[in-house]
């Protein structure tokens, strides 16, 4: 185990390494970046680091400690997440979490916490964290993971040390589905172009699955003419069935828009997402202009990130929708 094991991110983890080796941790982090790069991972693997019994600066997997911050149950590391049953990260919770932080520690390490995502607080929450942010009690680590910082006011943005999180190679991706998970080639190197720099993506694909559903996909853009508002509006009510789905759809819509981007630029496979629908994407690639691949592209985009923040998928979805049947 180790540091050494965690897939890329080498820069970030190097940063937090340095500051343990030389005991400069700041008291608060907020890491930033795509959902499954690695965010959630480093900042286990450094509460981990901190309590390990080996004491190196590194972590083991092996003793108690980590084998309990591994399976959620140490008293001294805890994860912030939405409850089962709320769509926001409640005030509660972050009032819980800062009258743990303040208790003395279990085991004689720091007290951490981690809240993912962070993009769930609402203001309120934001607010009460914001408190310990500004008096943080002793010995205590503060993680926050979001996919974005614009969701965050400002002044707990500026409270914590940002490290932003990139989108793995694709080659790292493929590595490690062909060494780790046996996947055949092929497969590895469709799935590592899907996952859009995701591990976490590329782990949770199913490729038939996967296959089938862009195909459907593919047919409803490719079905909605200009100026076919009900047909917009019945994908719509068919696609806000799921908010999974529906944010799934949308990441697949922003990656055929940049596909199509790809091959009106250069007309070849490299860089392209969805490699097993090339044939398509070279035949709408050659007649979409440009600024309407660059708009859909954005709105797909947008409409994601308005799902994320719980407003309605349906209305979302239509108006992502209408943009593409009105630009054609």
């Amino acid at each position: 185990m180790g540091f050494a094991k965690i897939i890329g991110q080498r820069n970030q983890l190097d940063i937090l390494r340095l500051a343990l080796a030389n005991n400069r941790l700041h008291h608060a982090y907020l890491f930033t970046g795509p959902e499954g790069v690695g965010k959630r991972t480093t900042a286990l693997a450094l509460a981990m680091a901190l309590h390990c019994t080996e004491k190196n600066g590194d972590f083991c997997g092996r003793c108690a400690e980590c084998a309990r911050i591994m399976a959620r149950n140490h008293p001294d590391v805890r994860v912030i997440e939405r409850l089962a049953d709320k769509k926001e990260i409640s005030i509660q919770q972050i009032r819980d979490m800062e009258k743990e932080l303040r208790y003395r520690s279990f085991s004689g390490g720091r007290k951490i916490a981690i809240v993912d995502p962070a993009t769930l607080l609402n203001p309120a929450s934001q607010n009460a964290l914001l408190k310990t942010l500004e008096e943080p009690p002793p010995d205590s680590l503060l993680i926050l993971i979001a996919t974005s910082a614009g969701a965050l006011l400002p002044t707990l943005r500026s409270r914590c040390l940002r490290l932003s999180f990139g989108p793995l190679p694709r080659q790292l991706i493929a590595g490690f589905l062909l060494s780790e998970k046996r996947v055949k080639p092929e497969e590895a190197e469709l799935l590592a172009a899907l996952s859009m720099g995701s591990l976490g993506a590329a782990l949770e694909m199913d490729g038939a699955e996967l296959r089938e559903r862009r195909r459907v996909w593919g047919g409803m853009l490719s079905a909605l003419k200009a100026g076919d508002y009900r047909g917009a509006m019945e994908a719509a009510e068919a696609l806000a069935a799921s908010r999974d789905d529906a944010l799934q759809f949308l990441e697949w819509a922003e990656s055929w828009y940049r596909d199509l981007l790809v091959q009106a630029a250069r007309q070849d496979a490299q860089g392209v997402v969805n490699l097993d629908m090339l044939a398509e994407l070279q035949l709408q690639g050659t007649a979409a202009g440009v600024e309407r691949i660059l708009s859909a592209a954005a709105n797909a985009r947008g409409a994601a990130r308005k799902i994320q923040r719980n407003l309605n998928r349906r209305m979302v979805l239509e108006q992502f929708l209408f943009g593409v049947v009105g630009s054609h």
